[in-house]
């Protein structure tokens, strides 16, 4: 198991600079997802961790040992493409043992190896198949296991299950999670999926342009965001522009004391309040709260949305399928956030 850090690493490409003076640490044994839209530097970073790029400055460590200069295949590190990239040619233990092949590990050792990897994977017996025998999930299992075969101090995936159909994606997160709890070992997993990353990770790191926005465990995030951006892309929110003064938050014309538990960024001043649909509560119109007309209705069987318009603004809310309270498209309604649950953010 390993402790890997990464110091003030930067990555340019000509004039555009895709890493900006990045700096994690990253605890040994953590499930890690790299998060953010596309173009953000994620993979860019998982690329530099893993030798396959040139940082322009910066260092990456591993247990206390400097491998910024390391060649790829000497960092102990095993590796998941997003294209999988597995070998036509090759049968499912070729596969999955090539990494040891090259290294010059004999038959017996490799054949032992397969078989305890493929039972981990939940392929057990499925050595001698073809790639092209295999679904989508198979050859997503195979991958796997290809990059942990050499017992692996890091390993490291770039958008794995981005090609698989949603159900099968949920239940694959589920297998690699499973998967890592079992070794132990650190595991740095890109994607650009904010679901994903709150199903598996110990620890969430968004991106954007460059730069670390935000790192912490998954509920944290969610909770606290640490500014407008991270609260609008992981999960749902409503980012309503509001003021903080005297003590209060003012937003849509009403006046809202602050709460133990609110959480606000700034003392004074204008800002962004995050409202998350479930922490939204309609009532009545005319019972004090801020007025709002429904412009949309969506039932999802564990969930009911209801789109709102209030001067303008739209607020999404998000009910239980056992509330009770009908409305339809026009209805007048009043809106109340709730305390505890609002956090206000630059």
């Amino acid at each position: 198991m390993t402790n890997l850090r990464i110091e003030r690493l930067s990555k340019k490409f000509g004039s555009f600079t895709a890493l900006d003076d990045v700096s994690l640490e990253i605890p040994t044994g953590k499930f890690v997802c790299l998060l953010g839209p596309s173009g953000c530097g994620k993979t860019t970073l998982l690329r530099v961790v893993a030798g396959l790029e040139t940082p322009t400055k910066g260092r990456v460590v591993v247990d206390g040992d400097d491998q910024t200069k390391v060649p790829t295949h000497r960092r102990d590190m095993g590796m998941v493409f997003q294209s999988l990239a597995l070998f036509p040619h090759l049968d499912v233990a070729g596969n999955i043992t090539y990494p040891l092949a090259i290294r010059g590990a004999d038959r017996a050792k490799r054949d032992a190896k397969a078989d305890e990897l493929l039972k981990l994977v939940r392929l057990p017996g499925m050595g001698a198949r073809r790639i092209d025998q295999l679904s989508g999930g198979q050859r997503q299992r195979v991958a796997i296991a290809r990059g942990l075969a050499i017992d692996p101090k890091v390993f490291l995936l770039d958008e794995p299950l981005s090609a698989l159909d949603a159900g099968l994606r949920e239940h694959m997160q589920i297998e690699l999670r499973q998967i890592q709890q079992s070794l132990g070992v650190t595991t740095i997993v890109v994607t650009h999926d904010q679901k994903e990353a709150l199903t598996m990770a110990d620890l969430v790191i968004v991106m954007k342009d460059g730069v670390i926005q935000q790192a912490g465990a998954p509920m944290e995030i969610y909770r606290n965001p640490a500014n407008a951006f991270v609260a609008g892309f992981i999960g749902t929110t409503n980012l309503l522009p509001c003021t903080v003064r005297d003590g209060a938050i003012e937003v849509l014309g009403a006046r809202l004391p602050i709460a133990e538990g609110d959480r606000i960024a700034l003392e004074q001043g204008e800002a962004q309040l995050s409202i998350r649909p479930e922490h939204v509560a309609i009532e009545p119109a005319g019972a004090g709260g801020i007025e709002a007309e429904v412009t949309f209705l969506r039932d999802l069987g564990e969930s009911r949305h209801v789109l709102l318009d209030a001067q303008g603004q739209e607020i999404t809310a998000q009910l239980s399928p056992e509330t009770q309270a009908s409305y339809r498209p026009g209805d007048r309604v009043s809106l109340s956030f709730r305390p505890g649950e609002r956090v206000v953010v630059t």
